[in-house]
């Protein structure tokens, strides 16, 4: 037994060892050159792509933007675009004006839109989007443009002599269903920026998901920081290193990289160690080093970095990382701005040296890849690992289950070198569901685009009894309700059943509660969803769902790991390629070993119980008398 328990903890020590090692803001420069130089690279891909950012300057700014995060917005504009691409700037309110044409990215450019603040200011009473989305666009001639509109409130027209509440709908129907994807079709991505819970959230969210853009709520300086560099990371996308507990690799093929760290304002200064041990500070750094320090980030750029590890000393953010310009490329089909609840999303990714694939007799031994779906914390929504399939590495990402910001994570991992795509997404609902205000009605729209009333039968269930659902037209369906107690608390229960493609998907939808505000509430059996849940995919025609197969133990184990906190699941995810890599010599394929490594840590952990059971079999039993 003492034998077989040693062999354990050594084993189980050989595999931990390598995991232990383990105000306002002003973004400009007094250069007025671009500090983000990660997204350099990107132009030359993206040459043809225009940048034009639309500012609401309507009277409701005044106050939802008490911070001015409007000026911080232009501010950070002026930092991100890179030299050499073209950009533009418009304001609007009640009138749409451009107050800096389109126009190459220089030290001119970025001089003249910085003196562009006084006008962010200059405020309207009125709130026109279709006309500064229709104005800002351009023509059709244009080629491919990004659209960065940043706004704080809702369609607002005047009245002009006519029914106010019907205008400001018409525009706002003209604008999602009809603008919108005829500049998505003439190359328009329009990426939607909210200051303010007041703006209208779902208006922004359609703006992105009809044109294959972004959409994000920003109330404060880091949250726009972040919202701007999902945007530009979208616009101009690059390579990155991961970033491990302040420590990275540089492998032989990186020219330069560019160490981009979030960190509090009054944290205390970073430093940069090379492999050498050389140290880096914004005060004093090496020859052709580049360090701009911001009060809530710094920027360091190395030309011809060392090989090996390089750490950063001081308290950085998880949104810092280390972006790298090299001859060997991550590059990945084209990756959707939008996720929706309940569907999987398949990836197909591929290294590139000098601009042509990298074939697979070139590739290391040990090379993996791998997809996640991460939340804004990091935290693990969804992932799977891709196989090698001819020169590329394809696989499918489980259907997200939480609607929201997240972030698509692609790693390529190997001894040699590493490297990582990330690409912010929006995870929606498939169909949304809305109550009118006098709890009367239920409005119900599909939000994938492949859904609508055809391919799509909605199921509603009040209090045990099924409720007519009405099909409006090709997209939306209706529910009317019965009168409901003003007092009381309901919850409706909703439910899809969705066939594509031959095969039958069953959705649940999120749960819908009538009264929110009600003093008594009634309960039901369904459990408060977050939204979209596959429950089964199955042939057609079927007669009725067929159960999910039960999860291998791989996938228990990847279940298990995602309840754990963040930072035991950071040290699975680096134990997963040594892990594998550790197979290897053994003849084991990478899923071989990770079933070996569970079923050796069970039989570990049942052999520590039994023996902690039989030492307390013959450990004597004590009887004390009772002390007075």
């Amino acid at each position: 037994m003492r034998a077989v328990l040693k062999m354990g903890l050594w084993w189980l020590l050989a595999v931990a060892m390598p995991l232990m090692a383990q105000p306002a803001v002003e973004f400009s420069t007094d250069s007025g050159q671009s500090p983000l130089l990660f997204v350099e690279r990107g132009v030359a891909s993206n040459a043809a792509s225009e940048v034009r950012v639309v500012i609401d300057v309507s009277g409701s700014m005044r106050h939802n933007d008490p911070d001015q995060l409007a000026a911080s917005a232009l501010d950070l504009l002026v930092a991100l675009l890179p030299n050499g691409i073209h950009g533009g700037i418009w304001t609007f309110g009640e009138f749409v004006d451009n107050p800096l044409p389109v126009a190459p990215v220089d030290a001119e450019w970025r001089e003249q839109a910085l003196a562009l603040r006084p006008a962010l200011v200059d405020y309207q009473q009125f709130t026109d989007i279709e006309a500064a989305v229709r104005e800002a666009s351009g023509d059709a001639d244009n080629g491919p443009r990004h659209l960065i509109l940043l706004t704080d409130g809702m369609i607002d027209l005047p009245a002009a002599g006519q029914d106010k509440a019907a205008r400001d709908e018409a525009s706002q129907r003209r604008l999602s269903d009809e603008l919108t994807p005829q500049l998505a079709e003439e190359g328009v991505v329009i990426h939607a920026v909210a200051f303010s819970p007041e703006a209208d959230l779902p208006l922004v969210e359609l703006l992105g998901q009809r044109s294959g853009g972004l959409a994000s709520l920003a109330e404060s300086p880091d949250e726009l920081l972040r919202a701007f560099l999902d945007i530009f990371d979208r616009i101009f996308p690059s390579d990155r290193v991961p970033l491990d507990d302040g420590r990275f690799t540089i492998d032989d093929q990186v020219d330069s990289f560019s160490a981009l760290l979030f960190h509090d304002p009054d944290s205390p200064a970073l430093t940069l160690i090379a492999p050498d041990g050389q140290r880096y500070t914004r005060d004093e750094y090496p020859d052709g080093v580049r360090w701009q320090s911001e009060p809530r980030f710094d920027l360091v750029t190395v030309p011809d970095p060392a090989e090996g590890e390089w750490r950063v000393e001081g308290p950085i953010s998880l949104d810092s990382r280390i972006s790298v310009e090299s001859t060997l490329t991550l590059r990945t089909e084209e990756l959707p701005a939008t996720l929706y609840l309940g569907f999987e999303l398949p990836i197909d990714a591929w290294l590139d040296l000098d601009g042509d694939i990298l074939p697979s007799p070139a590739w290391p031994d040990d090379l993996r890849l791998r997809a996640e779906l991460q939340d804004l914390a990091g935290n693990v929504q969804a992932a799977t690992r891709l196989a090698a399939d001819g020169q590329h590495f394809r696989g499918i990402l489980p259907a997200p289950a939480l609607a929201g910001n997240a972030r698509l994570v692609i790693d390529a991992d190997s001894v040699r070198f590493q490297r990582q795509r990330v690409q912010a997404v929006n995870v929606l609902p498939a169909i949304a569901a809305e109550v009118d205000e006098a709890v009367s009605r239920v409005s119900l729209r599909a939000e994938h685009p492949q859904l609508n009333v055809d391919n799509t039968q909605i199921r509603a269930e009040l209090q045990g009894e099924m409720l007519d659902v009405e099909a409006l037209d090709e997209r939306q369906w209706q529910i009317d309700l019965p009168e409901l107690p003003d007092d009381t608390r309901l919850p409706l229960l909703l439910s899809a059943t969705v066939t594509l493609d031959d095969q039958r998907l069953e959705l649940s939808l999120p749960r819908l509660v009538l009264n929110p505000q009600a003093r008594i509430g009634v309960d039901a059996l369904q459990s408060d969803s977050a939204g979209l849940q596959a429950e089964a995919l199955e042939e057609v025609p079927v007669e009725e769902a067929e159960p999910l197969p039960e999860p291998d133990l791989a996938e228990r184990l990847i279940s298990a790991i995602n309840q754990l906190p963040r930072q035991a699941q950071t040290l699975w995810r680096d134990a997963i390629p040594r892990l594998e890599r550790a197979g290897e010599p053994l003849g084991l394929d990478g899923e071989s070993t990770l079933r070996w490594t569970v079923g050796l840590a069970a039989l570990l952990l049942a052999l520590l119980v039994l023996a902690g059971w039989s030492r307390a079999r013959r450990r004597p039993l004590h009887r004390e008398d009772p002390h007075v």
